[in-house]
């Protein structure tokens, strides 16, 4: 195909032309048997010159581009953000989550388009390996090159980056691309966070359930009494690894994640240990690769969202209700909830969280300590991974650890390279008594021994104790240990029929991304057991 587009003028930041590099697997070239098979489940248009193809915030479909081009443009300052021309198509990851675009399309003169809807897309998908392959591996690229650009229609507004922590710390664990601008720097009122979206959306002082229903993310295809073969509780590695073997089995599956796709484990920095990564992987790769399969195989998400209540009705069905009064109905339950991290009951400490408290540690937070003392307080795995990042860049890193011993809870290999490392120095026998500053972190204190020590420090991360997320299932009838970890017996099978439990939140579970992921690939055998129960 030759492209009749003209060339991109100067308010054009990006052409689908540029092929080259980093961004060249967004780009793919389809195969002539791949175009065909679109062309049997799609329809061509002739969209007028300057003709408003969808808006932002509009749901939308694969267009591949035949002659002319396609302008995606952010109306807040009339930039022409990207040109796909001719040969390439327009789609990117959200598409097939049933996200809203980020973008308006503009139709450029001489646009000819092949317009496939997603339904037909997904069937294309699951029949086609060569279309899986190639489209799969471009949405996932063009998801990061849109974070990487920082376009994606959404803009974070504050007067400094502290305040901005949790929003950016939710699209960056959910995948979002942004952009941020200190709000002296705009024309908005105010003051404080706000969120300026591409529909021109302002929001002010947002939550992320906020952020993510303006984006359109909060409930993907999931609507008031929709129904599922099997509703996974939990996006971590083992409710991905459910919604994985599931779908790719043929079940209808729902994922509920309440913070982020990914988990606890989505927000490590390096994980060494897992299977087939001799260089590790991050949690963040880890948890988009999973997501990016779950989705290719029919796997509907609804994020952020919590499950507030669950029982059985009359038809041997499971009612769960999400915290917006949502209901949704599954033959099967898979339980994956994982853990959250114990908050400490010191004073002051809640006002500084997200000023210097955090309770992961990511690239957000790597600049905030460059130079200057950090402390980790945790002796787990998760603890030791963060303190190996951090060191990167802060002046100094103190662990904090009630233990004698480092290798009692944490990793040989991770315990060596903490002890040995010239800027990590691990304190035993120690806990944390007190935090300092008004608006930010500015110092803490801990009991070493038998004496109190106190460190100026510009961030402390805190990575102590496991309380199972199962508030949701106490009234369901549901057998839990004194500590609140849901029981099983035979494998995963719970106290409720149908009710399974996987990973973290299992009583007896190995707290490790491995078994995570093996025991939520074999719950599926289980849960395709009881269903054909249910059939007979």
């Amino acid at each position: 195909m030759t492209a009749t587009t003209p060339e991109p003028d100067e308010r054009t930041i990006y052409s689908s032309q540029h092929r080259t590099g980093v961004d060249g697997a967004a780009w793919p070239t389809f195969s002539e048997p791949v175009v065909a098979m679109l062309r049997s489940a799609g329809e061509v248009l002739h969209p007028e010159p300057a003709e408003v193809l969808w808006e932002a915030g509009d749901p939308y479909h694969l267009n591949l581009v035949l002659t002319g081009g396609v302008e995606l443009v952010d109306r807040r300052d009339n930039r022409i953000v990207f040109v796909v021309e001719a040969g390439d198509f327009v789609g990117e990851l959200g598409m097939l989550m049933g996200q809203r675009a980020f973008l308006p399309g503009v139709a450029r003169p001489g646009t000819t388009l092949l317009r496939v809807a997603v339904d037909d897309l997904r069937r294309l998908i699951e029949v086609s390996v060569e279309l899986s392959d190639v489209l799969l591996t471009a949405l996932d690229a063009r998801r990061e090159m849109l974070k990487r650009m920082g376009e994606g229609g959404l803009l974070l507004v504050g007067d400094d980056e502290q305040d901005l922590h949790h929003l950016r710390d939710f699209a960056e664990r959910n995948h979002i691309p942004y952009r941020t601008v200190r709000r002296s720097d705009t024309d908005l009122p105010g003051s404080g966070v706000a969120v300026v979206t591409g529909e021109r959306r302002v929001l002010a002082d947002p939550t992320t359930r906020d952020l993510a229903t303006a984006l359109g993310i909060d409930l993907w295809s999931v609507h008031d009494g929709s129904h599922c073969d099997l509703l996974v509780i939990g996006a971590g590695p083992a409710g991905l690894a459910a919604a994985v073997y599931g779908a790719s089995e043929g079940l209808d599956v729902v994922v509920v994640e309440d913070v982020a796709i990914g988990g606890q484990a989505g927000s490590s920095s390096r994980i060494e240990n897992y299977l087939g990564f001799p260089r590790g992987v991050s949690g963040t790769e880890l948890a988009r690769s999973a997501m990016l399969q779950a989705v290719k195989f029919g796997t509907r998400l609804a994020s952020p969202r919590a499950v507030t209540a669950l029982s059985r009705d009359t038809d041997n069905r499971f009612r769960v209700r999400l915290d917006d009064e949502i209901d949704v109905f599954a033959s099967a339950v898979v339980v994956a909830s994982g853990v959250r991290y114990r908050r400490l009951p010191l004073p002051g400490l809640a006002a500084l969280e997200g000023r210097g408290i955090y309770y992961a540690a990511s690239q957000l937070e790597s600049p905030l300590v460059a130079g200057r003392n950090t402390v980790v307080v945790g002796g787990a795995n998760s603890a030791g991974q963060a303190a190996l990042f951090l060191a990167r860049t802060a002046g100094h890193v103190h662990v904090l650890i009630r233990r004698d011993d480092l290798r009692e809870t944490m990793s040989n290999y991770l315990a060596q390279r903490l002890l040995h490392h010239d800027r990590i120095t691990v304190h035993h026998r120690s806990e944390l008594t007190a935090v300092h500053g008004d608006t930010r972190l500015t110092a803490v204190t801990w009991r070493e021994h038998d004496h109190d020590v106190t460190l100026d420090t510009a961030a402390a991360f805190l990575m102590i104790g496991a309380e199972p997320c199962t508030t949701a299932l106490v009234d369901a009838g549901v057998d839990l240990d004194d500590k609140g970890f849901v029981v099983t017996r035979d494998g995963y099978a719970t106290s409720l029929p149908g009710l399974f439990a996987v990973g973290d939140v299992r009583a007896g579970s190995v707290k490790r991304v491995a078994s995570a992921v093996g025991e939520g690939s074999v719950v599926i055998s289980a849960v395709h057991s009881y269903l054909a129960g249910l059939d007979r």
